[in-house]
């Protein structure tokens, strides 16, 4: 492991990124829906399984995205953050759902900041979202949110950009969203729960003797009796007598797993800071952003919380030692955006155009930067000389 570590960390170093800042267009009447197909075709960046002198030698791996939102005292804006082998296909599909969007290469913001919090001047806090339930059960998602009249349709993220657009100066809130896409293990697992939910028996596993058992008794009893063969024992009908006396909540969890699971899924670290001066540090911005996470729980299929082992926060008899070290670390894992396998979810395409997209025009935050002009091409007949 601390060899693989290695290898990776040095196959890591060189790769070449970009931070591209997306600004969005005013007046954008655009639902998520766009943001989901977007997501659907960055599933092209997954590499098969690397070999073994690729895994360990060259410490080859599937690289990840990383979907950035931030609030300042200056505003709102939207980034992503690609290797330089993404970039052309990060940039034609966001352009292909939202033509009227820029996209601007910057400097990473992270880096106007010390390169070590906290400090004497700042203080932060910070978490990383894992899912209650298992990953096949979803998260309330935005066609919840949407209404046939656009004066009723209602944004998921209004409530996060109102927390951020009042921010004072000092002031930062960091949301990350780092993905990577996901194999087939977690429909299995989805499958299996829905089988568990219909009284479905895991098929047996075939005793490799058992063939061969019945041939020597045939054999031994071949001059006496024709050879007979037992069939394997069909399965009984009690699915559908399951189906039928399944409870209205229960029947809306299977179809809810089914209907995740159809869709492409990704590996997912969320990541979330709040930074401050410590002469000014309020944790009420903390909590309307921990709330703006809440509208997307539901009692009988899945919610987000953040993990105990990210959550800067420490206890025991050094709590105060154990707080400063997670705090280090976050801070270290954001900038670096650092993939956190042991805090990861599965999030699919609709999921993650839920807590990713651009407001609709009906969201009215006053830190939300938007584009107050367009872009045009020339006219064709335009003389250049």
């Amino acid at each position: 492991n601390v060899w693989l570590y290695y290898v990776q960390k040095k196959f890591l170093k060189g790769i070449t990124y970009h931070l591209l800042e997306i600004k969005i267009p005013k007046g954008l009447a655009k639902t998520p829906k766009s943001m989901e197909n977007f997501f659907s075709t960055l599933y092209a960046i997954k590499i098969s399984p690397p070999k073994f002198k690729e895994k360990y030698f060259q410490g080859k791996m599937q690289l990840c995205l990383s979907f950035e939102i931030v609030g300042t005292s200056a505003g709102i804006a939207f980034y992503v953050r690609t290797p330089s082998d993404y970039r052309n296909l990060v940039e034609s599909q966001i352009y292909a759902q939202y033509p009227e969007a820029e996209l601007v290469e910057t400097d990473d913001y992270t880096h106007f900041l010390p390169a070590l919090l906290p400090n004497k001047d700042y203080d932060l806090w910070g978490t990383e979202f894992v899912l209650v339930k298992p990953s096949p059960y979803p998260i309330k998602t935005y066609p919840y949110f949407e209404e046939a009249k656009e004066e009723k349709r209602l944004d998921s993220l209004a409530s996060l950009v109102e927390a951020m657009s009042k921010l004072k100066e000092d002031e930062r809130v960091w949301l990350q969203i780092l993905i990577k896409p996901a194999d087939d293990r977690w429909k299995k697992e989805g499958d299996q729960i829905v089988d568990e939910m219909l009284g479905k028996k895991p098929p047996k596993k075939e005793d490799p003797f058992y063939f061969v058992w019945q041939f020597l008794r045939n054999l031994i009893k071949a001059p006496i009796e024709p050879p007979t063969w037992e069939e394997a024992p069909k399965e009984s009908g009690d699915q559908g007598l399951r189906m039928l006396t399944l409870s209205p909540g229960e029947k809306e969890i299977i179809e809810a797993i089914q209907k995740k699971i159809a869709k492409l899924g990704f590996e997912t670290t969320i990541r979330f800071l709040y930074i401050d001066r410590r002469s000014s540090f309020s944790r009420l911005n903390i909590a309307s952003i921990m709330g703006s996470f809440q509208q997307f729980n539901t009692q009988n299929l899945n919610a987000f919380r953040p993990s105990k082992s990210a959550t800067t926060k420490g206890g025991g008899l050094f709590k105060k030692q154990e707080e400063f070290l997670k705090k280090i670390l976050l801070y270290q894992k954001y900038k670096t955006r650092a993939f956190s396998p042991e805090n990861q979810t599965i999030l699919n395409t609709e999921e993650l155009a839920t807590i990713f997209h651009f407001p609709i025009v009906s969201v009215e935050a006053p830190g939300l930067r938007r584009l107050e002009a367009k872009k045009g091409e020339p006219p064709v007949n335009l003389p250049t000389a």
